[in-house]
């Protein structure tokens, strides 16, 4: 075999079947020989094998790759050149001057060895173009080396990440929200966002920017490596200082939140413009938000929305993020509410629509990272994709959003007053939950479940026998609050319901919340029979361990949700001790 016959089959060199086509520019697999290449047409069954050469006889090249010079047999060979043989008749030796074919690979093989090829080709494309696409993310990323106010860097447990909403003015159009000087910016939309270990819920928790806190000491970054410390707040000031003032940097912040919820270790920080609102929303196709009001401001932020649903992107997104006027009392409390709702809409899309879009996802991907400014421990595009994956497990109805429990400024007169502190009994229990990583939304869950274990257990009482009116035996007390109370609940029961066996027992010995009756278990029909005339719910009813007298009367107390004489009491649904919304729900805001 010649060194140009060498690991062939059928004479073709596998790297020449790979031909490069000039019209798209890639390489393309022909199967067939090279272009221009003819091979002598298939024998037709039935035919019979021509009769061979005479060894006289010339061979005349044929067109292609295995033509050669034409050549007699009576030629002389050239020096140190095999001979040719001549050709043989069908079955016997291979013709004069043809090589004896070896055995062919088979097509299994050539399809392994061709698949292989290409897969070959494909991976190191793909490599190469995500290398080139994390390049390019990596090189829209803004990063700050915040030293160690960052905590644990690892990706496998709870995660606490600050998102900073800064109200820098720069950019076109963003100055007519504010202080067009103000070229830092300061910490105006806060979110601590917590992760639980098992990524089974997270909780969204609102900083309010005008809440009156104690800012610590920050050592910070210089340009020039070294740190230097600012000093922290005399007194309190306002939590949106905590970022801009006296060159605090983003680690500022994150010092101010540990401090503020009594040591929570904050991993990450995230920081975002005016700018940033304004091409995310437009990258995810415009956010969905809802108004049970219209608004129109013309002097500030000139949102113009009628009420009802709403798609909303650029300038009109952050419109609607910044407006505060024409909402409750105009505080950041109220504007609040309007930014939960925005980014809980905004996740919902990320997560229903923009993940199934390539094209939509580079965009956002773009988007975000020319937003971003990070920490190092998430700068780069690799770190935030593994910090993405993270959050990504969690579902969107275990995504709560809530704000840090705040009271108005006592030091501030009540008619102007203008920041808030934090409500010194729900605040400390919210941050335990954060740092013990417990789920509002499962604690939520326990409580309606002990709450509608409770109601069956209560509804309950009111299955059974019923007594008659007349052997219905009651004391009322009044402890509604509403002057003459038992006494018209007393002539109610005895002239319109046969109780006759009733009696007014005056004031309560304090006011009560809730109307009650308790009773002896012997009792359990009349309390029964009365719960019917008068509509109380079952709740009401407080039934005793010991066993009544046979003439002990039951004990029935008005209470605050008395409405007077002969009117049914219903329970009042009690409303939750801190505002949230699901990031699963659209909510109307307002």
């Amino acid at each position: 075999m010649d060194a140009h016959s060498r690991g062939r089959a059928d004479e073709i060199d596998p790297a020449d079947q790979w031909v490069l086509n000039p019209q798209t520019g890639n390489y393309e697999l022909r199967l067939d020989h090279s272009a221009g290449q003819s091979t002598l047409p298939s024998q037709p069954r039935g035919t019979t094998t021509p009769a061979p050469r005479s060894a006289g006889a010339s061979r005349t090249a044929g067109p292609g790759r295995g033509a050669e010079r034409s050549r007699t047999a009576t030629e002389a060979p050239v020096p140190g050149q095999r001979r040719r043989r001549a050709a043989e008749p069908a079955g016997g030796p291979p013709p004069p001057g043809r090589r004896k074919r070896k055995p062919g690979k088979t097509k299994k093989k050539k399809a392994l060895m061709w698949t292989g090829g290409t897969m070959a080709v494909v991976l190191v494309a793909g490599a190469t173009a995500a290398y080139a696409l994390y390049n390019h993310f990596d090189g829209n990323l803004n990063t700050v080396d915040v030293g160690d106010a960052a905590g644990d860097q690892a990706m496998d447990g709870p995660l606490n990440i600050l998102i900073i909403g800064n109200d820098v003015r720069t950019g076109e159009g963003n100055e007519s929200y504010g202080n067009k000087d103000n070229v830092t910016g300061h910490a105006d939309t806060t979110f601590l966002f917590h992760v639980s270990e098992d990524r089974t819920n997270a909780t969204a928790l609102s900083i309010p920017r005008d809440l009156k806190i104690r800012i610590p000491d920050c050592p910070t970054k210089q340009a020039d490596g070294s740190t230097k410390v600012i000093p922290g707040s005399v007194g309190t000031q306002k939590f949106n200082e905590s970022f801009g003032v006296d060159g605090r940097d983003p680690g500022c912040t994150m010092r101010t939140v540990k401090e503020l919820t009594g040591g929570l270790e904050i991993n990450h920080f995230m920081m975002v413009d005016f700018n940033a609102v304004k091409t995310l929303s437009a990258a995810v196709g415009g956010v969905k938000v809802c108004l049970k009001k219209p608004i129109h401001d013309k002097k500030y932020s000139k949102l113009n929305l009628p009420a009802g649903e709403h798609r909303l992107e650029g300038e009109d997104a952050l419109a609607f993020l910044r407006n505060r006027h024409g909402l409750g009392n105009e505080s950041d409390l109220d504007r609040i509410k309007m930014q939960q709702q925005f980014l809980a809409s905004m996740i919902r899309q990320l997560k229903e629509d923009t993940l199934d879009s390539p094209t939509r996802l580079f965009s956002v991907a773009d988007a975000a990272t020319k937003a971003l400014t990070v920490d190092k421990g998430i700068g780069s595009a690799m770190k935030l994709t593994a910090l993405a994956k993270e959050l990504g497990k969690v579902d969107l109805k275990n995504i709560s959003f809530m704000t840090v429990p705040v009271v108005d400024n006592p030091d501030e007169p009540p008619n102007r007053r203008a920041t808030v502190v934090l409500d010194p009994v729900k605040a400390p229990q919210v941050f335990s939950m954060v740092q013990n990583d417990i789920s509002f939304t499962e604690v939520k869950k326990k409580q309606q479940d002990a709450k509608n274990a409770q109601n069956e257990a209560q509804a309950k009482l009111l299955q059974g026998p019923r007594a008659e009116a007349i052997d219905v035996r009651v004391d009322v007390y009044n402890g509604s609050g509403i002057q003459g109370a038992a006494q018209k609940t007393l002539n109610w029961l005895q002239t319109t319901q046969g109780v006759t066996r009733s009696t007014n027992k005056a004031n309560a010995p304090e006011k009560a919340a809730k109307t009650t009756l308790t009773y002896g278990p012997n009792q359990a029909d009349q309390a029964r029979k009365l719960a019917d005339m008068m509509g109380l719910p079952a709740t009401a009813l407080k039934p005793g361990t010991q066993e009544a007298g046979e003439r002990e009367p039951m004990t029935l107390v008005l209470g605050g949700d008395f409405k007077g004489a002969g009117v049914p009491i219903t329970g009042p649904v009690k409303a939750p001790d801190v505002e949230k919304v699901e990031a699963d729900k659209q909510v109307c805001a307002q």
